[in-house]
């Protein structure tokens, strides 16, 4: 029955059926000795979408929005394009026309800052030079600069003088061609016709003063060909840039001022042995098991964000996973294939049934930590889960089980469904669970709040960062209608990339609003926070 529910480190369990767009309301248990605050964010309506009509293409990967024009910016990474949406009436978002990038390449990232639209376009060789091409509110080209190899996130400044763009620098399929990811600065200061860049790269660090949690394991690759930048956000003051270096488990803290990468720190590990750090590891025992395992989560985050609290820095990010899969390299394996250590792991053939560990997906690259050709260890891909870091890359916080805990109460039929094919219960237990991928942080009345995108179940959960070493659940929505079918698009929303959170001052309806793109069912949904 594939409802079931089995909790080993857990003794009760509420259970709620929903289906369709729905809001759910938490209960806020009270802590002793502690006010119980009203909730800052109450529910998510959506009130508005726009469909693409195209099926997991990418079609709505990344959106961004002018407030002076209320327009959208999508990038239509399948139709090699960006689509310019008005949200005049946030009902009802209207496609006013598109710009073919498709000379150039395929567009991975859009930002906009006061009318001016930059769009990371990707070459059509991934492994050359992308480039930034910056266009007005209307689509008309502006002008255009080379950056590094595969450009895959671009961010504006507080300021808007100088944009971020984080160059990944993928290998080919064959991995005989690793082009090194590095950062671009552009000067924005006197204008498009007068901008400047500068590529920051990593040739100059020495592999030896890397933390060990920072992953170097590409085949034949130096540091610079294997560090591959990911994500970016910027403090308030625009003079500190943090950036994902989501398959080395790493973050790089950039000085934007000098334009010079001031440390790489390596998150380190999770431990889902301990309590309140389980998972479910296979999507073959029809069945919801979380429990501890012996098993180190690699955090590899994809986004991340920024906000203060009394002062102080922090930083957010989605720890997603990410594997590197290529027919020249392949660092993937199931628990199961794998030699285990008979002194660490003397349960080795209880552990590897595919009803417990068996089906989970672990690296080959760490692990064996004698060198005699069998595993000691086990290190699996994300950490299903987002944590809080200060602003030097320590964590203050992480939400452990939490995100797969909240979504068997929630979607018990339907738990660790995959984005693109309904009656998939529990298709990605043995991946990466829900996969929370992206995220944004609104202000609302002084409160920062964060809203993270889960890329498999779909959906969107709130959390209060008002104490950063305590986030505060406060709802979760989703449009996705389980009772449909993916394909013929009466599924809803499926597969949610890229977010933008409106302020009531900018907004088109004077409501706070939460724009979601949606890469699998190539749609974008407009939420209302109430």
């Amino acid at each position: 029955m594939k409802s079931k529910i089995v909790y080993l480190s857990f003794s009760s369990v509420c259970i709620f059926f929903v289906s369709g767009c729905t809001f759910l309301k938490p209960e806020v248990e009270p802590v002793p000795g502690k006010e119980v605050l009203p909730l800052p964010v109450e529910s998510l309506t959506k009130v508005g979408g726009y469909q693409s009509g195209i099926f997991d293409d990418s079609a709505a990967e990344i959106v961004a929005y002018d407030s002076r024009s209320k327009r959208l910016f999508v990038t239509n990474s399948g139709q090699k394009a960006l689509d310019i949406l008005s949200l005049e009436d946030v009902t009802q978002p209207t496609k006013l026309h598109s710009v073919d990038l498709s000379p150039w390449g395929a567009p991975n990232s859009v930002a906009v800052h006061q009318g001016l639209v930059a769009v990371a376009v990707e070459n059509i060789n991934k492994q050359e030079k992308g480039l930034v091409l910056f266009l007005d509110i209307f689509g008309t080209e502006l002008g255009m600069i080379d950056v590094g190899a595969l450009p895959d996130m671009l961010c504006f400044s507080p300021d808007g003088l100088t944009l971020l763009v984080a160059n990944e620098g993928e290998p080919n399929d064959s991995y005989d061609l690793d082009p090194e990811g590095s950062i671009s600065v552009l000067d924005l200061s006197e204008g498009i016709g007068s901008l400047t860049v500068k590529h920051l790269v990593f040739s100059d660090i020495d592999p030896e003063s890397l933390d060990p949690s920072v992953r170097i394991f590409g085949p034949k690759a130096s540091v610079a060909q294997d560090l591959e930048p990911e994500y970016i956000t910027f403090s308030v003051d625009g003079s500190t840039a943090w950036v994902t270096l989501q398959e080395n488990n790493a973050l790089a803290i950039v000085d934007v001022l000098s334009g010079e990468v001031r440390a790489i720190v390596g998150l380190g590990f999770k431990n889902h042995a301990f309590t309140k750090n389980g998972l479910d590891a296979s999507n073959k025992d029809d069945a919801i098991n979380i429990q501890s395992w012996p098993v180190k989560g690699m955090y590899l985050p994809d986004a991340i964000g920024s906000f203060s609290v009394e002062g102080e820095t922090y930083l957010v990010t989605a720890n997603e996973g990410d594997s590197r899969d290529y027919d020249g390299f392949s660092e993937e394996e199931r628990v199961g294939k794998l030699s285990l250590d008979p002194e660490t792991f003397p349960l080795a053939k209880d552990l590897q049934d595919n009803a417990a560990l068996g089906r989970l997906k672990v690296t080959t690259t760490l692990g064996d930590t004698d060198g005699d050709g069998d595993f000691d260890e086990l290190y699996s891909y994300g950490a299903r889960s987002f944590s809080v870091w200060d602003s030097d890359g320590k964590r203050v916080y992480d939400s452990g089980d939490f995100l797969e805990r909240k979504l068997a109460e929630l979607l018990p039929n339907d738990f660790n469904s995959t984005n693109d094919e309904n009656g998939s219960f529990d298709n990605r237990s043995d991946d990466k669970g829900p996969e929370p991928e992206g995220l944004v942080i609104g202000t609302i009345n002084g409160t920062p709040i964060l809203f993270l995108g889960l890329e498999r179940i779909g959906g969107v959960m709130a959390f209060d960062l008002s104490h950063p070493a305590e986030p505060r659940f406060l709802s979760y929505v989703t449009s996705r209608d389980f009772t449909g079918k993916a394909e013929d698009g009466t599924a809803g929303d499926l597969g949610p990339e890229g977010m933008v959170f409106i302020p009531a001052l900018n907004s088109p309806n004077g409501k706070n609003l939460l724009v979601v793109s949606f890469e699998v069912s190539g749609s974008i949904a407009v939420y209302e926070i109430n």
